[in-house]
């Protein structure tokens, strides 16, 4: 499974909205996408490009953000420079149920190279998915024509859009069993939990198959799925802690945590489709 190249603290500042994103609202909370210099830290070979000024492009060639978060930092004179994403929208792919979208990453201090890759935004949900490997990563060092090399890099994101819901209408094709979806759900708790016999996941494979709407009650692939990215994403469940205490489940908010459980979840998925294709 690709890896994202850089890490995100949790409880990074983030923002979604319904609507693209302007600049007051993006650097409220990301500062760091208008820093006026890279970080001291950088050598002459580095090539500075903003990412303000990398979005001033992709959104004169139709993208548009609707999410935007940066990471905290420990030194606050890194908080101008630190790693930041953008989720995007290119205009005309968003239909009755789901958008495909670009997911941008960058920092102005070196421990970050352009890193693009696909993902999906549910509206039912209100939830974002990232498409495991679906679509190769595009790295884009800081150096040369930085600017024209991301947007064309989001354009090949792009065109993967067609394998994107070639992929997903394939697991809505694919029928599940009760006891499948079980599995599924166990192998999404490991993944999340790494349960063990000393400490046992605090939910069920069966909390994480609860739908939470009526439109999620079909027994295919992909609705098993988003129910149990769903759960596990948002969290609220009723929980046990390893002591027996009552709690509940937490929303994973982390950045570097979410893209990560996310492109996990999308890729044990593709692996059920596999099997059953």
């Amino acid at each position: 499974m690709a890896r994202l190249s850089s890490r995100f603290a949790a409880h990074s500042p983030s923002l979604f909205s319904n609507s693209p994103l302007s600049n007051d609202q993006i650097r409220r909370v990301a500062p760091s996408i208008f820093a006026e210099e890279p970080h001291g830290s950088r050598s002459d070979r580095y090539t500075y490009i903003p990412t303000s000024a990398v979005l001033a492009k992709l959104r004169a060639n139709g993208f548009e953000p609707f999410m935007v978060a940066q990471t905290r930092v420990r030194k606050e004179d890194r908080k101008d420079f630190t790693k930041h994403m953008l989720r995007l929208r290119h205009a005309g792919q968003a239909n009755d149920s789901e958008a495909f979208e670009v997911i941008l990453l960058n920092s102005h201090d070196g421990t970050s190279s352009y890193q693009m890759m696909a993902g999906a935004f549910r509206f039912v949900c209100m939830n974002g998915l990232v498409c495991g490997d679906v679509i190769g990563d595009i790295r884009i060092p800081h150096k040369g024509n930085v600017i024209d090399n991301v947007v064309q890099g989001a354009f090949d994101v792009l065109d993967g859009a067609d394998l994107v819901r070639e992929v997903r209408d394939d697991m809505r094709a694919i029928a599940l069993t009760p006891s499948e979806e079980r599995v599924f759900a166990r192998a999404a708790l490991e993944l999340k939990y790494e349960p063990s016999e000393g400490k046992p996941a605090p939910v069920s494979e069966d909390q994480l198959l609860r739908p939470r709407r009526f439109d999620d009650r079909g027994g295919d692939l992909w609705t098993a799925f988003n129910r149990v990215q769903e759960n596990l994403m948002k969290g609220g469940l009723d929980a046990r802690t390893a002591n027996g205490r009552r709690a509940r489940t937490r929303a994973v908010q982390g950045i570097d945590q979410n893209v990560k459980l996310n492109r996990a979840l999308f890729s044990l998925a593709q692996g059920m489709r596999e099997l059953k294709g």
